[in-house]
């Protein structure tokens, strides 16, 4: 039985994301206990290949948010050492941590983006920028996510500090076309859509202070958008999906704009479990607690092809 396998709950890691995953680390390890998995929980450091082996895990549930937990590095560790896990491949992951890569990928199946210019080597001023977009712009970092190191730029004395901001994050950065939209998050499970949910922060936009405070952001279940809009919103995100090999549970996050036409923004391939996380709302609104799409996501994993 499923449950009777040692299951690693892998979080915490080196990211910017830490906290944040520690938080969903400890949500997935509890809602496991209580339905009497064989479960436990490991703080990822450099050791994580003798402390897998040592404690015997036989399957991992990851729940590591940025850096090595959802670029594909870990997840390449785990096929070398024959350890099923959840969620996307090595491939997959990478792809989806890598914004240039998989807008460059969306591109080419003709899904829709927001018009983009790519920065590296620390461009750090307005001069050496070329796009054909005018102001406002969204700066923000290629392999960051929760949106660290984001910024919305509507005036040009605000672009130097914006890019000093995200080049701390990463060596390349995006300057992306602001969509005046609603933004709207689609919650894969597998090979179908689970549902969506509307994020309407109070503060500029859905950034990391507030998807991870309670009460800074107004969830709306089902998006308050057209219903034949919110239809091809959800194609696109599975779409997006499929299109860079995702597996398990991931969270597409989009931007609707005024008139009505989706744009993806990026693609989670480890999206939060905490409280405010959106996964577990759109689930609930689905009709599957906590725990089943935990569930579900392990018996993914464990029937997942491995090369």
């Amino acid at each position: 039985m499923i449950t009777d396998k040692k299951t690693g709950v892998l979080m915490g890691g080196s990211s910017f994301e830490r906290e944040v995953s520690l938080k969903s680390g400890a949500a997935v390890y509890k809602a496991l206990s209580d339905i009497e998995y064989n479960v436990v929980s490991i703080d990822v450091g450099r050791d994580i290949p003798f402390v897998l082996r040592d404690k015997g895990v036989e399957l991992a549930f990851v729940v590591l948010h940025g850096g090595h937990g959802e670029n594909g590095t870990l997840q390449g560790l785990l096929e070398v050492m024959g350890i099923p896990y959840t969620g996307s491949g090595v491939l997959a992951s990478a792809l989806a941590m890598d914004k240039i890569a998989s807008k460059k990928i969306f591109m080419h199946h003709k899904l829709p983006v927001p018009a983009f210019q790519i920065l590296i080597d620390n461009v750090n001023s307005l001069e050496q920028i070329k796009t054909d977009f005018p102001l406002p712009w969204v700066v923000k970092p290629a392999f960051e996510g929760s949106s660290i190191g984001v910024s919305i730029v509507r005036e040009n004395d605000k672009i130097t500090d914006a890019l000093k901001h995200a080049f701390f994050y990463s060596n390349s950065v995006i300057v992306e076309k602001y969509i005046q939209g609603k933004e709207v998050q689609i919650g894969i499970l597998g090979n179908r859509v689970l549902g969506g949910v509307e994020v309407r922060p109070s503060l500029e936009f859905y950034n990391f202070e507030a998807k991870y405070t309670a009460g800074l952001t107004e969830y709306i279940i089902p998006p308050k958008v057209n219903p034949d809009v919110y239809q091809k919103a959800k194609l696109i995100a599975l779409q997006a999906h499929n299109v860079l090999g995702c597996s398990g549970v991931t969270r597409v996050d989009l931007i609707i704009e005024d008139s009505g036409a989706p744009y993806i923004l990026e693609v989670n391939t480890i999206p939060g479990m905490t409280e405010t996380s959106l996964i577990p709302k759109i689930a609930a609104h689905a009709g599957m607690t906590f725990s089943q799409i935990l569930e579900e996501m392990i018996r993914l994993a464990v029937e997942k092809p491995r090369p």
